[in-house]
């Protein structure tokens, strides 16, 4: 993968001063570099499903998540990874802000989904059948069309209070089913079509907050499409043991579903 190249004001003025060697490149000393990168969010931002946690604790900070991955290949001046498991939007006003400052250039960030109930809404699938799922997720479609934007607007704010020099990029949420997939058992075809409608709501409603807020949106519905559960090339766990990893990427998912959307609007 080929790493970004950043301009740095080093560079631009080695550039305009004419300091440059014989053969018209930029020593290599000032070359562009990557900013300070700050990784926010949640359970897909933290890699959990993609192994390899560490000492992160119930955080579940993985080595294959796409931001340590973007970071090994672009060499950011810092990296501070603060992504959590289980986090909610006030989880990262809480507890995950504290590395941003004014030398902040680049954040990444996915959150929202537990916000609205994905865990709840997918065991409910899971385990209570058709009815009480799309019950559920018509209870989560309320909260993310009434209550979420509200929420992302709080955490945006505050990163751009803290951090107002800083690229933000906010990542969504995959489809999870593969319609008129290759599974033979499990939830029902109209519980699935229902649970990809609603990560639809959730994208498009963080899409919008995003823009509002001059941030970039990293779609990834379009780098998993082929790649959903019930797909026969899954890049995301179904039912898993330990059950937390279910639903969401593999080590697959994060390097070849996150990592080339981040590579794209980093």
């Amino acid at each position: 993968m080929k790493p970004r190249r950043w301009t740095t004001a080093g560079a631009a003025v080695a550039s305009s001063l004419g300091v440059i060697t014989l053969t018209g490149a930029v020593p290599a000393h000032a070359q562009d570099a990557a900013p300070a990168y700050v990784a926010l969010g949640d359970s897909y931002s933290s890699g959990l499903g993609a192994g390899d946690y560490g000492d992160s604790g119930d955080c579940k900070r993985s080595s294959k998540a796409y931001s340590q991955q973007w970071a090994a290949a672009n060499s950011p001046a810092s990296f501070d990874f603060t992504a959590c498991s289980g986090a909610v939007t006030d989880d990262v006003l809480a507890n995950q802000l504290g590395p941003l400052n004014a030398s902040t250039g680049l954040v990444s960030i996915s959150i929202g989904g537990n916000d609205a109930g994905f865990a709840d809404t997918m065991q409910a699938c899971v385990l209570q059948g058709e009815s009480v799922c799309l019950e559920k997720i018509e209870e989560a479609k309320s909260y993310v069309t009434g209550t979420l934007p509200g929420k992302l607007d709080s955490v945006y704010n505050a990163i751009s209070e803290r951090a107002p020099s800083a690229k933000v990029v906010v990542l969504g949420y995959p489809h999870i089913y593969k319609l008129n997939g290759d599974c033979s058992v499990g939830i029902s075809e109209e519980s699935r079509a229902a649970i990809n409608s609603a990560a639809d709501l959730i994208d498009d409603t963080i899409a919008k907050r995003a823009a509002d807020h001059g941030f970039a949106f990293g779609d990834v519905r379009g780098a998993f499409t082929g790649h959903e559960i019930c797909s026969g090339d899954s890049w995301l766990h179904s039912v898993t043991v330990p059950i937390g990893e279910s639903y969401h990427p593999t080590e697959a998912g994060q390097s070849s579903g996150y990592l080339p959307v981040m590579e794209q609007n980093a």
